[in-house]
């Protein structure tokens, strides 16, 4: 005979079950939107993580969206219990600041993307920050997505509305919003640096420019801003090319296709920013080079100018002296004529500085 439950039993399951419902509460309070999808259509109502998955289990079809914004770690440990994400990558979407990448967690597969957004700007010599980042972490299971959202702009419910739109697409599985979410970032790459790529302009003319008033403060801030760009595109190749490559099975053959070409478009992106990093550092020598050459141009004219004043200062050093026997000193034309030699002599330095473009 089965043993009966101790009625003590029975209160303990009862609050578990209670402080279970309570957590799942809490996390609905960071869930930006949950979707069933079957066939690549959306199920009609309002779905809880928990009755999502299930539906999905039980017609053995479809798979569910989740999307989460910042979510916190009691938060997103409740739906990490429901879909058996694993707690190391739990820990790395809680915490954020992470370099792109992917892991495989049994049957999950982790991966982390940094969003980018272009600052606009009046002028870069003048912007304080060009570049705004972000991240989008995705647990990508056979019947389930969950996304992670760190940052404002790196909003996916257009990506979703467009997917939406797209039945055959949402057909083919989680795999494919995996790919629509890394196709979207990696075009935000294409479009910042192109953003870049004006700044940088401007700047090129404006360190060739006579008396411009660029210095090497705002090269740097531009390096800054193209090491932040680089940080978030040049890890994620990487991960795109498993991901291309078959790393796993939960992206089918037709998707895998569709990560080649994202990773041809992050392949130019890279390219883009190694050229703006090498560019950067070319226009900051250039712009020191300037620097010190004004320098030296500055410091001709003030050598210049002093030589000129050493003449008057050395005749009126000469006839300040006390003595009483000093050439020309009670002749009536001696103090016009020390006055011409002065200024003579000082007309013959300048016009000699003046040849030799030190004035």
């Amino acid at each position: 005979m089965p043993a009966i439950p101790s009625l003590g039993n029975l209160r303990g399951r009862s609050n578990r079950r209670n402080q279970n419902h309570q957590v799942h509460a809490e996390d609905l309070t960071h869930v930006v939107d949950c979707a069933v999808y079957v066939d690549g259509e959306r199920l009609p109502g309002q779905w809880s993580p928990v009755d999502a998955i299930s539906e999905c289990r039980r017609r053995r079809e479809g798979f569910v969206w989740i999307g989460l914004y910042e979510p916190g770690e009691e938060q997103l440990q409740g739906i990490a219990e429901v879909f058996g994400l694993h707690e190391l990558a739990v820990e790395d979407a809680v915490t954020a600041h992470q370099r792109p990448k992917l892991d495989r967690y049994d049957e999950t597969l982790f991966m982390v993307l940094k969003t980018v957004r272009y600052i606009e700007h009046e002028s870069p010599t003048t912007a304080n920050e060009i570049v705004e980042t972000g991240e989008i972490m995705a647990f990508l299971g056979k019947q389930f997505i969950v996304t992670v959202r760190h940052g404002r702009h790196s909003g996916l419910q257009e990506l979703r509305e467009e997917l939406e739109a797209a039945p055959e697409r949402l057909g083919i599985g989680p795999a494919a919003v995996l790919h629509g979410i890394a196709d979207r970032v990696v075009d935000s790459y294409l479009a910042v640096s192109a953003a870049f790529e004006n700044d940088i302009d401007v700047i090129e003319a404006s360190v060739f420019a006579p008396r411009s008033p660029i210095g090497a403060e705002q090269m740097y801030l531009m390096k800054r801003e193209i090491l932040e760009l680089r940080r978030a595109v040049m890890p994620l190749a990487v991960p795109l090319r498993r991901l291309a490559e078959g790393y796993t099975p939960l992206v089918p053959e037709q998707v895998r296709s569709y990560f080649r070409d994202v990773d041809d478009h992050l392949t130019t992106v890279s390219e883009r920013v190694a050229n703006f990093d090498e560019l950067l550092t070319t226009l900051v020598d250039a712009t020191l080079a300037k620097i010190s050459l004004q320098q030296n141009t500055d410091m001709r004219k003030i050598t210049s100018w002093a030589a000129i004043i050493a003449v008057p200062t050395m005749g009126v050093g000469i006839y300040g002296m006390n003595f009483d026997y000093m050439p020309e000193l009670h002749w009536r034309f001696g103090y016009p004529l020390v006055m011409c030699v002065i200024v003579a002599a000082c007309l013959v330095l300048y016009r000699i500085f003046r040849r030799n473009r030190w004035l």
